[in-house]
């Protein structure tokens, strides 16, 4: 790995095929938005030949022109799939946003790959590395998904790069700094006018190699006697961390006994060990200068990802049962096995329709087939059950705006396939006579509610679809249609994902829509006991109108609802009228009584009343049942109950102070801390919802990016009256 250079005619303009599971790379790029990935992506497309000097694939456009809308934010937003070729391997790039709010996106790219690149810019602090990577270390680690660090932005930052790979190892290592080391160190080149010096070249520690790029290509060269000190201590520490992880137990007596191990043992053992998911290394990467042909260290990195990342035949694949949810054998990647695939990302084209990025785990995927589509039913987040046949329309790889034609795809694999009317993001793709069902990956809960209208009748017609369409390609969206408030509601995960979704809706689906305030669904109760009495006589000739009724209300525990009793003797109110009022008792109680909120947890007693043997009528009696609530209400005091919320903010240690303070201050009850492990602590507390409507993006400024939280419904509960005389002052206005 790194001891010698690989010459590669290229894959441009045409598309790259692979021939079995064992040449297949699948490879996802992880990082801090800024921190350079389709930067890199890029660089890596230029050395592999996949593109021109000037970045040009044929068409005259990029690896990087993927999307209209990344373009105008200027940033990622999804998941793109780019494939190159490198050492007779096809190497599936899966680029994935850096800001949190698609890490939906990212889920995705975990998904689909078998190993995983963490992009850190040397221009970044650590804490924003923390933030945003640290979890989906750990994520990674829990399922032992083979890690390597790429450094990236050196020629544009003071870099102590011994420096920085300790703080890496702080912040990855965990309980394992030593897992964590550079296989090659920056060799710098003449200071500039500002006292910088860039990097211009490589030493590998291993090989003692210089690998220089001053000149735009790669050459290779033993190191000066000056450099040679340089090196050694961190050689050494390459060494001692690489015979650790070792399968053979002799290799550390062996070292420790003065032996020189040879370097191709230690290679040999570094690739096992990255491949194992024991070892990460480090690496540094810059894009090529003009005119260049390799980005610095780029060759390096594409022989760690073909000769150290694993093939997808050492993949742990997902568990699969049938739709019903019998269980069915572990799959194997095996290109003649039975077919499962899954829908990692869903996206349409103006031009030809909804694109599915599929990944095939087992079997082999052809165009113009018939497949069985099984989906998991994510009702709570617009998402419908799948269970139906369609055709495969045309197999493609992507290339920037491109799209090659595939004659097939085999288990391990990644392709585009059009023309999937009714698959979303997360269904499985299995053969019509043997359908299957894969365990889902979990997916984030939005939390930051977008509650929107159609902007005129021709938009209202096409808000439906547009949603609809919307929700399919991004399954962290929630479509919400509430009840209770009667708002259309897109639950998000933060505010460049509420931004990138009404853009969409604007641009792609031609829906219109202006935001509304949204409204948390608040509730009306009564304070203490009354009653009113109802009189609905109407006489203007002809048929009239009578009906008087009298009530008794009082208030029950929380969560008792609407309680009818009937009281009354004699006969006053004809037992066939009995339930008119009591049927419009409920009406105005849906429709509230004080603020148009519904009224509940009370009992409604009906004591008396009037009849006309001619004007009673069933209207007449619920007009009667509706005025006496309403006048018991003009009688007493009215409390306003607000929806409180279990939170669970989990934070790092030195964050829960602000953290519990923040909620004190949002009305909330702290509960109780517990630890998390990995220094860090969960706060559980039961907060009013209205309070946190903007918790999911306030949290992530107190917490720097490294907080998160999840939230349920617990109970409604009185809201202080000074808050509550707010609020109607507030809807008064």
């Amino acid at each position: 790995m790194g001891d010698k250079a690989n010459t590669h005619p290229g894959a441009a303009g045409r598309a790259i095929t692979a021939g079995q599971p064992s040449s297949v790379r699948n490879v996802v790029l992880v990082g801090h938005s800024g921190s350079g990935k389709t930067t890199l992506v890029e660089a890596l497309a230029l050395t592999a030949g996949a593109v021109n000097r000037a970045g040009r694939v044929e068409d005259g456009g990029t690896v990087s022109d993927y999307d209209e809308i990344e373009h105008r934010q200027q940033r990622s937003v999804q998941l793109s799939l780019v494939p190159l070729e490198w050492g007779g391997c096809k190497i599936n790039l899966l680029d994935t946003p850096g800001y949190a709010d698609f890490v939906g996106e990212l889920r995705a790219g975990l998904r689909a790959a078998d190993a995983a690149l963490f992009v850190v810019s040397a221009a970044q602090e650590a804490d924003a590395v923390a933030g945003s990577c640290r979890a989906v270390w750990e994520e990674c680690a829990a399922v032992g998904m083979p890690r390597a660090i790429v450094v990236t932005h050196l020629d544009t930052a003071r870099v102590d790069f011994d420096g920085l790979t300790a703080v890496l190892a702080r912040i990855f290592g965990g309980d394992d700094p030593d897992a964590i080391l550079p296989l090659y160190v920056p060799v710098l080149g003449a200071p500039q006018p500002d006292g910088h010096a860039p990097a211009t070249g490589l030493v590998g520690l291993l090989t003692e190699r210089i690998f220089d790029y001053a000149s735009g290509e790669r050459t290779e060269h033993p190191p000066q006697e000056a450099q040679r000190p340089l090196v050694a201590s961190a050689r050494d520490r390459l060494i001692e961390g690489i015979i650790a992880e070792s399968e053979d137990e002799s290799l550390m007596d062996r070292y420790v006994g003065g032996e020189a191990i040879d370097v191709g043992t230690l290679i040999a053992d570094l690739e096992k060990a990255v491949a194992r998911g024991s070892f990460h290394p480090v690496l540094a990467a810059a894009p090529a200068a003009p005119g260049g042909k390799q980005g610095l260290g780029t060759v390096e990195l594409l022989e760690l990802i073909t000769r150290g990342f694993p093939t997808p035949l050492e993949r742990e694949l997902p568990a699969v049962t049938t739709p019903e949810g019998s269980p069915r054998p572990a799959l194997v990647c095996d290109p003649d096995g039975p077919l499962a695939a899954e829908v990692v990302k869903t996206s349409s084209d103006p031009y030809v329709g909804r694109m599915s990025l599929v990944r095939v785990f087992s079997g082999t995927l052809r165009p113009d087939e018939t497949v069985h589509v099984s989906g998991h039913g994510l009702a709570d987040r617009g998402h419908e059950d799948h269970d139906v046949d369609e055709r495969v329309g045309a197999l493609t790889a992507p290339f920037g705006k491109q799209q090659r034609q595939l004659g097939a795809c085999i288990a391990g694999d990644i392709a585009c396939v059009a023309k999937l009317t009714r698959a979303e993001t997360g269904d499985t793709l299995s053969a019509k006579d043997d359908p299957l069902l894969m365990e889902p990956w979990r997916m984030p809960d939005p939390l930051l509610p977008l509650a929107i209208e159609a902007h005129s009748k021709a938009d209202e017609d096409k808000l439906s679809q547009g949603l609809s369409r919307l929700v399919a390609e991004d399954p962290t969206m929630r479509l919400e249609q509430n009840q209770d408030t009667h708002q259309v509601v897109l639950w998000c995960l933060g505010e460049a994902h509420r931004d990138v979704a009404l853009e969409r809706l604007r641009h792609r689906y031609g829906v219109q829509v202006d935001v509304v305030p949204h409204k948390v669904p608040l509730r009306e109760t009564f304070g203490n006991r009354a009653g009113g009495r109802g009189r609905h006589v109407k006489q203007s000739g002809g048929h009239g109108q009578f009906a008087i009724c009298e009530i008794e209300v009082e208030p029950l525990p929380p969560g008792s609802g609407i309680e009818f009793v009937d009281k009354v003797v004699g006969g006053a109110v004809p037992r066939q009228f009995i339930p008119s009022v009591e049927k419009g008792v409920r009406a105005q109680a849906a429709r509230g009584v004080l603020s148009g909120f519904p009224l509940v947890d009370v009992r409604v007693t009906l004591l008396d009343g009037k009849a006309h043997s001619v004007d009673s009528s069933d209207a007449a009696f619920q007009t009667a049942g509706a005025l006496a609530l309403r006048e018991a209400a003009a009688d007493t005091r009215i409390n306003l109950l607000e929806p409180v919320a279990e939170v669970r903010v989990m934070v790092p240690d030195e964050y829960v102070g602000a953290v519990m303070s923040d909620l004190s201050g949002r009305r909330g009850r702290v509960v109780g801390t517990e630890q998390a492990g990995g220094g860090r602590t969960v706060v559980r507390a039961d907060v009013p919802e209205i309070e946190i409507g903007r918790y999911a993006v306030e949290l992530r400024s107190l917490s720097h990016g490294t907080g998160r939280f999840d939230r349920r419904y617990a109970r409604h509960e009185p809201m202080p009256s000074q808050v509550a005389e707010k609020l109607r002052e507030g809807a008064a206005a």
